[in-house]
This record gives structure tokens, sequence and C-alpha cells, in this order.
């Protein structure tokens, strides 16, 4: 299991100064290389040629695009206080069909609250 997965709320706490600070969602995340995409952090543009249509546009230029930050430059936004946490991982009973199973399930070290 991952600390941080797509759809997190995450804070930028090192890194480029115009991005520290900054919070956003993660869009993707780059398991082989530890990074994650965040949207609207890690801005850079990109130069598209003419022809490319795998990136949807078909007359080219200049594209503004999200860049990969390492996992470790961002923390997790904890749910109760609106601050960076740290993730625990914890196992817990839950019952399913009559049955009781455990499952793993990740929260926020500050609060102690389920992520």
């Amino acid at each position: 299991m991952q600390n941080i997965k797509k759809g997190d709320t995450v804070v930028v706490i090192s890194g480029k100064r115009e991005y520290q600070g900054k919070t956003g969602e993660v869009l993707e995340v780059l398991v082989e290389a530890d990074k994650v995409l965040v949207k609207g952090i890690n801005m850079v543009t990109k130069h598209v040629k003419a022809g490319e249509t795998n990136r949807g546009t078909k007359t080219g230029g200049i594209e503004t695009m999200e860049a990969p930050i390492h996992v470790s430059n961002v923390s997790l936004i904890d749910p109760k206080s609106k601050k960076p946490t740290r993730v625990g991982f914890r196992l817990e009973t839950v019952k399913k069909n009559g049955k009781d199973k455990i499952v793993r399930v990740r929260f926020a070290k500050k609060s102690g609250e389920k992520l």
C-alpha cells in the first residue's frame, strides 16, 4: 500500500520557491520513479510539433503541463487540521457478508483520522 495515492490532497514542502507551501490534488503516481503529478504544481512549457496528435493538438505550439515532483517533496494534508502530516498504517476488522475481514487502512498520524 502506498503513502500517497491518486486523488489525495498534498502540500509541497520543498523544491522550487514558487511552489513551496502550495496545495494540489495528485493526478498520477509514478511508482517506478517515486514521483507524483500534482495539479497546478511544477508547471513546465513543452514545445509540440504540428504533426503530434497524441497530446490533442494538431496545430502544434507551446503547451503548459505539470511535471513530476519527487514524492519526498510533498506531504499529505490532514483532513481534520488541514496541515501536513505523515501517513501511518493500521489493521482494522470490517464485517463483510457476515464475516470479519482484516483490512489495512491508511491514517493521518497527527489526528488519527482515516484517509
